[in-house]
């Protein structure tokens, strides 16, 4: 049985998927769940030098990404501990598959579980990689990925 599960969180149906999956897998009541949500800062930042030309409102946009996200941690936190989880939550700036690296890095997790998106394009996954595909190459632990039963291609 997995001691240390990371959910990683975002809002999205998917992700509510994830949450679920966790539920269902039934973790001992020890085991540590660790929820995530990532805020992506918006692309100018990531593009480094040419960032100072739309720097303005960058500081405000993320702060209030973080007050949205809080909330739905919030209510995420709620859903796995109402289910008898013990969770405890992380809200963090970057991006997503490096930030989920690194916890899955210094927490010691065992299994991260990720919601799937199938309402990307083909050419939009290709061109940027889907965060699960992506995370396959970069942690080193089970990774489940959860999607929307709900929706089909």
């Amino acid at each position: 049985m997995y001691r240390k599960i990371l959910v990683a969180y975002n809002g999205t149906p998917e992700s509510r998927s994830a949450l679920q999956e966790c539920v269902r897998l039934a973790p001992s009541p020890s085991a540590e769940i660790h929820l995530l949500v990532v805020v992506n800062p918006p692309q100018a930042v990531v593009l480094g030098e040419y960032a100072m030309v739309s720097m303005v409102g960058i500081e405000e946009e993320i702060q209030a990404e973080k007050e949205k996200m809080q909330q739905q941690l919030a209510e995420s936190h709620a859903f796995l501990q109402n289910a008898g989880l013990t969770v405890q939550t992380h809200l963090e700036v970057g991006e997503p598959v490096p930030t989920i690296a690194k916890l899955v890095d210094s927490l010691g997790i065992e299994l991260v579980i990720v919601g799937h998106s199938r309402l990307q394009s083909l050419a939009m996954r290709w061109w940027r990689g889907s965060t699960d595909t992506l995370l396959v190459e970069k942690v080193r632990c089970a990774l489940l990925i959860a999607s929307d039963p709900e929706k089909t291609d």
